[in-house]
């Protein structure tokens, strides 16, 4: 059977950051001997800006509060939490916008969450494929199996590898899931380097959903740390390290002054250039920037009168994966998530209005349901963080090519220059809200007791 949206995404391996580097549980705290190498006199007194109030800047401003460090959070939007984000009044229970489950519990955020008592497992959904215009329960041949990722597999994209093992056109959305599931369109994402990535993952390999929201774990007990740390609606331009002192330059022409730098943008930001910095950084490392994807995402919710669709649907030519996003939740209404990326959410952009991107895959559904979505669809919700202009995307994948860019990516410059966030992990777990916490924890590391890494 292919795997759906979320279901057991990964394969558990018995490695990761935090075992390398020899941490272990311990403390009841957020500040669990996880983090037990961040120690008291890591002799450093001077002042940080961190980039971006998203998961990876918010847990580095945690620490960095713990430890009595000057610092500074610059947000460009009015909020936190980048792309963990939630809506309220939708439904009769919250919707997570962005990041919705939490893969394995094998990590910081894993810990938080079993703490805190907020996860249920998403396991025991059931799964239907839409396949030469019908909905099956099962597959001729196993799509998961034969295109799964394997670092032994060339450096070719998803959808070229299918092509060469005769998966024919009636596979087409199937692939297209299994790439999107993964932050891409099947034409971009490697095969082989998917796999090579997919090897360090460690946190484990079952995924979990919130009773409430994602947000919210992320906001009661790290963002909620932080009042008064956070400067909002400030897009910062440049960084100028030509300097000791690093001078970060605001788009009103503010200066601010740091010793020290964390940049934890969504890679799109970097790769389009909107931060200049003086001088310029090391062409491998903006070459390495290029090499990492990031394609176009997007999560459309559609309330229903009644439930008359499946709990996973797979192989939509419009949307190639739709969920169930009343599962595990208190409330009784009915809404059913459309998970669309890569060139589906590309299409669905050129729409413009919401009105008529909903209307699209209203007309899908009723195809593979005779007529029951516009029968019973009550409201939509359309959350395109391609336009999010300052995100631009889901989030970041393996390219075709991309080697080592991610370790080139996340190399400091110049020990004043930090980079965080989901696409700078290295131990597998980007394209995860852990994986982004873990990255602003080493940099916070590298920062506080660079001896230690």
């Amino acid at each position: 059977m292919v795997s759906l949206v979320s279901m057991k995404r990964r394969v558990f391996i018995e490695k990761s950051l935090l075992s390398t580097i020899a941490l272990s549980l311990g403390s009841s705290s957020l500040l669990s001997c996880r983090e037990h190498l961040i120690l008291p006199d890591a002799g450093f007194s001077g002042k940080v800006i961190i980039i971006g109030a998203g998961v990876a800047g918010l847990y580095a401003g945690y620490l960095l509060k713990s430890k009595g460090v000057d610092f500074t959070i610059l947000e460009a939007t009015s909020v936190a939490g980048g792309r963990v984000a939630k809506k309220t009044n939708f439904a009769d229970f919250d919707i997570d916008l962005g990041a919705q489950w939490l893969h394995g519990l094998n990590s910081i955020l894993g810990d938080l969450a079993v703490k805190t008592k907020t996860i249920i497992s998403e396991d025991n959904s059931t799964n239907v494929f839409w396949y030469q215009e019908q909905l099956v329960t099962s597959l001729p041949i196993n799509v998961g199996e034969i295109v799964s990722p394997s670092n032994r597999k060339p450096d070719i994209s998803y959808a070229d590898y299918a092509s060469q093992q005769g998966l024919g056109d009636e596979y087409k959305y199937i692939v297209e899931q299994l790439a999107g599931d993964l932050g891409a369109d099947s034409s971009d994402l490697s095969i082989k380097w998917t796999g090579t990535y997919e090897d360090e993952w460690s946190s484990g390999d079952d995924d979990y959903k919130f009773e409430n929201s994602f947000f919210d774990l992320i906001d009661q007990h790290i963002t909620s740390e932080l009042d008064g740390f956070i400067q909002f609606d400030t897009v910062v331009e440049e960084i100028d390290y030509r300097n000791e002192t690093i001078t970060v330059i605001d788009r009103l022409g503010k200066n601010l002054a740091a010793d020290k730098v964390i940049i934890t943008v969504p890679i799109t930001i970097l790769q389009d250039g909107d931060i200049t910095f003086i001088p310029d950084l090391p062409s491998e490392k903006i070459e390495a920037f290029g090499k990492i994807g990031m394609g176009a995402g997007m999560k459309v919710f559609l309330k229903f009168q009644e439930k008359f669709y499946n709990e996973n649907i797979a192989g939509g030519e419009v949307c190639a994966a739709y969920a169930d996003d009343s599962v595990g939740k208190k409330g009784t209404d009915h809404v059913l998530l459309a998970f669309v990326m890569g060139k589906q959410a590309e299409n669905l952009t050129t729409l413009g209005a919401d009105e008529l991107i909903a209307q699209a895959l209203i007309t899908e559904l009723d195809g593979m349901y005779d007529g029951a979505a516009s029968a019973n669809i009550l409201a939509w919700h359309v959350v395109n963080w391609t336009t999010s202009p300052f995100v631009r995307g889901a989030y970041s994948y393996d390219k075709v090519g991309i080697g080592n860019a991610r370790t080139i990516a996340a190399e400091p410059v110049e020990d004043k220059l930090y980079f965080a966030g989901e696409a700078m992990n290295l131990n597998g777990h980007h394209q995860s809200v852990h994986g982004a916490i873990e990255t602003g924890y080493k940099e916070v590391i590298r920062i506080l007791k660079p001896d230690a890494l």
